[in-house]
């Protein structure tokens, strides 16, 4: 560039020089004619001279200029043959139209020239748009090799004719992706193992058998661990920590961790089964950040009542085992505990709310009654948020509107949020989950939450609460209420009707004292008994009409069995109470001879689909439910689905069955 700069500037002084000679050989002519001539022939002879010297260089020039470009256009050539990685160029119908020796290596195959590449490689997807400045990417596996295609449009022209063609660079990342798996594979995960009711399982064998279970125990878990290669610690009686690798975790998955399976069979004469609840961290940045997850999940599994393993990546949690039934506490130190903390929360409080779950049955408007009973003992003023009453709860509805005890107890949503305030106390009953409460937006404003509920742990969860009694082995909210009750004042006393309605939320959820049934639920109706329960008022709750009992035969008649052991069935639409009625018929449906769980679908009036579930223990309708965004028991579950049909319901729920029962 310089030396073009300099030529040019030569070329303008040299111009110069001969207009000035110009100049003087006319005035030399103008006073003498012969030495002006003479002037004039040397300017003509160095402009010619000039003229034939330029030229001779531009000749050279462009010769030069012709060399450099043979010779760049032979060394881009020879870079391209010589590449060190796979290239080849495609037409635009992706025919190989060149490749380099490289690329024929890697494709080992003669007779490639001219063959569509999809022959060759089916899983190799091309984007063709005509941008001669973008790159493309993709990623494709060719024997046994994974490569990065980096590919873009070259437009080519020849005399009129415009041609596009694919260039292709085959970048090797198999040995990157061997590292990368290498290092995912062995990152760290933690899980936390603890025993199930361990105490209560040494307990209820024989005191010269205990040690046989604990060293069978410690036999387990120690072989489970070399298994994994991992590193087991034990960190007290019932509690161990395992270190092991993502790989193994991966195992652990595939094998449905059957350790739960193995713990649950020690049997040294223990009426009680040893079970195992394991929360596990994966997937954290940091050993610190995987731990929290472990303790997370843990608590997520021993909320879930126990015999489980629940994996924690990040925001997601997935679930195996919970197959046993929580094991019910005979000790009832932590239900006195809690009703000295509801006591002071309740003493300390202005306004009190108390809610349950939406579309409320007996057992949480029994809970909230009770509830509110226990605030009148302590002298405060409390309100029951419900927006609307149900064909469940309607009998019942109609007694407490008739008693002048619980006047103006219930209390709207709206005005509800009108008057809480940060200091109020929110009492949420029968639910833990936000999106379930009748009022998700109190608990968005008030910052004392208390939460009291038997229902098996969601992901979903008010974690923000000052008082949690969360206990899965209980029968229902009431019984835990009732028990709360007479640790409240030493002169317990409440109004009949409250009683009625916690024994109706415990009649209700037991199914008449039949499931989840323990030695404390019997003992909490006998309390109810004595506070003045009335088992007729109670039974009367449960009274439904002529037309009620038709469609539930109806459903009944409808319903189809699977694998022989699971009814499926489904409420006509246009039936009142449909709801209620499903529950019901699922309830019926167990009455049948073999039939170990049921499931009946219905519509509600603004087109959702709600399920209800029903088993007698052995089958687990809770993971069912969970799956379909539901919850519940192990027992006794639902589900309520939106912006799908009842058939494609019913079809997702068979597929879930068919698979449950192949996994069986």
């Amino acid at each position: 560039m310089k030396d073009k700069l300099y030529l040019k500037f030569k070329d303008q002084q040299f111009n110069i020089n001969i207009i000035i000679i110009f100049l003087m050989s006319l005035i030399i002519l103008y006073y003498n004619f012969y030495l002006g001539g003479i002037s004039f022939v040397v300017l003509f002879y160095i402009t010619y001279y000039n003229f034939k010297i330029k030229h001779k260089k531009k000749i050279e020039w462009i010769q030069t200029i012709e060399d450099l470009s043979l010779e760049i256009d032979d060394t881009i050539k020879q870079t391209i043959l010589k590449l060190p990685i796979p290239l080849c160029i495609l037409e635009f119908d992706e025919s190989i139209s060149w490749y380099n020796k490289k690329f024929y290596n890697m494709v080992n195959k003669d007779n490639i020239f001219h063959k569509n590449i999809k022959e060759l490689m089916p899983n190799l997807s091309l984007r063709k748009k005509l941008n001669e400045t973008k790159e493309f990417y993709t990623e494709v596996d060719f024997n046994n090799k994974k490569y990065t295609v980096v590919y873009n449009i070259v437009k080519t022209k020849k005399d009129k004719d415009i041609k596009y063609l694919i260039v292709l660079y085959w970048l090797d990342k198999t040995e990157y992706v061997k590292l990368f798996n290498k290092y995912e594979d062995e990152k760290s995960v933690i899980a936390l193992v603890q025993i199930d009711g361990y105490d209560e399982v040494l307990e209820s064998a024989n005191q010269d058998v205990r040690p046989l279970i604990n060293a069978e125990l410690e036999r387990k878990l120690n072989t489970w661990a070399i298994s994994l290669n991992g590193a087991l610690r034990r960190n007290s009686k019932d509690k161990y920590t395992l270190i092991i690798d993502s790989k193994q975790l991966r195992d652990l998955e595939q094998d449905k961790f059957t350790i739960l399976d193995q713990i649950r069979d020690v049997d040294y004469g223990n009426t009680l089964p040893l079970t195992l609840s394991i929360g596990i961290g994966a997937m954290g940045d940091t050993h610190e950040q995987n731990l929290k997850y472990a303790i997370s999940a843990l608590d997520l599994a021993l909320g879930r009542g126990g015999d489980q393993a629940v994996i924690k990546r990040k925001d997601k949690s997935i679930f195996y085992g919970g197959k046993s039934k929580a094991v019910e506490k005979k000790n009832k130190v932590r239900a006195r505990l809690i009703a000295y903390a509801l006591k002071e929360l309740i003493l300390e409080a202005e306004d009190i709310y108390i809610m349950g779950h939406k579309y409320p049955d007996l057992d949480a408007i029994g809970a909230g009654i009770g509830i509110y009973d226990i605030c009148k003992l302590l002298n405060k003023e409390a309100n029951i948020v419900i927006q609307s009453s149900n064909s469940s709860i309607d009998l019942f509805m109609e007694r407490v509107k008739e008693n002048e005890s619980y006047k103006d107890v219930f209390i709207s949503r709206e005005d509800a949020i009108r008057n809480c305030r940060r200091d109020s106390l929110v009492i949420v009953v029968d639910t833990h989950r936000p999106n379930f409460t009748e009022c998700e937006e109190l608990l968005k404003i008030s910052e004392k939450i208390a939460v009291i509920d038997h229902h098996r742990r969601g992901v979903e969860f008010i974690d923000n609460a000052v008082l949690m009694y969360h206990e899965t082995y209980a029968s229902s909210t009431c019984e835990m209420v009732t028990e709360l009750i007479q640790y409240i004042d030493s002169k317990t006393s409440i109004d009949n009707l409250g009683a009625d309605a916690l024994l109706a939320g415990i009649t209700l959820d037991t199914k008449n004292f039949t499931f989840k049934t323990g030695v404390r639920t019997f003992e909490a109706a006998a309390m109810l008994r004595k506070l003045g329960a009335d088992t007729t008022s109670v039974k009367k709750l449960f009274q439904g009409d002529l037309d009620n009992f038709i469609a539930k035969a109806q459903i009944i008649k409808n319903s189809q069995i699977i694998g022989g052991i699971i009814a499926i069935s489904v409420c006509d639409d246009g039936i009142e109470n449909s709801k209620l009625i499903s529950a019901q018929a699922a309830d019926e449906l167990l009455n049948i001879k073999g039939i170990r769980a049921s499931f009946v679908l219905g519509k509600g009036n603004d087109d959702t689909i709600f399920i209800s579930a029903r088993s007698l223990g052995d089958i687990n309708v809770h993971i069912f439910m969970e799956k379909l965004g539901g919850g519940g028991h192990i027992d006794v579950a639902g589900a309520q689905l939106k912006d799908i049909s009842i058939e494609d319901t019913v079809k997702m729920l068979k597929e879930s069955i068919l698979e449950y029962l192949k996994e069986e």
